[in-house]
């Protein structure tokens, strides 16, 4: 019984590092190619507020931390990138940040990902 009992713990030990060291507690990744795991660690090895997660077509996605007003906090960096490429910020409507250049519209959309974590998937080219 004791050995049955150990082996059921055992295993429970096993799956509980399992899903620590992988990150399978947080949210579906929102970017097909990359796991919770490698978005963590793309922010935590970078020195930037915003960093670059993947770049597709027509989308590209960033993650950013949460401070303590949240989204906010969020909004203004990804605010201080865009508007370093030129972009003009003009107005934010639910999750989307709207921004206008030459006569373009780029929209930042912006979804808590966890408590202390952003993805932004900015729609367009920057």
């Amino acid at each position: 019984m004791k050995k049955i009992l150990l082996g059921i713990i055992a295993i429970i030990a096993i799956l509980g590092l399992l899903i620590f060291v992988n990150k399978w507690y947080y949210p579906q990744s929102p970017v097909d190619n990359l796991s919770q795991k490698e978005i963590l660690n793309k922010l935590n090895n970078s020195d930037e507020k915003v960093v670059l997660l993947s770049k597709e077509e027509d989308n590209t996605w960033y993650i950013t931390k949460s401070n303590n007003n949240g989204i906010l906090d969020a909004d203004e960096e990804i605010k201080k990138m865009i508007s370093s490429k030129g972009w003009s910020f003009k107005e934010k409507d639910g999750n989307g940040l709207f921004f206008e250049k030459d006569g373009e519209t780029l929209i930042a959309s912006t979804q808590m990902w966890t408590k202390k974590y952003v993805i932004v998937q900015v729609s367009g080219q920057l």
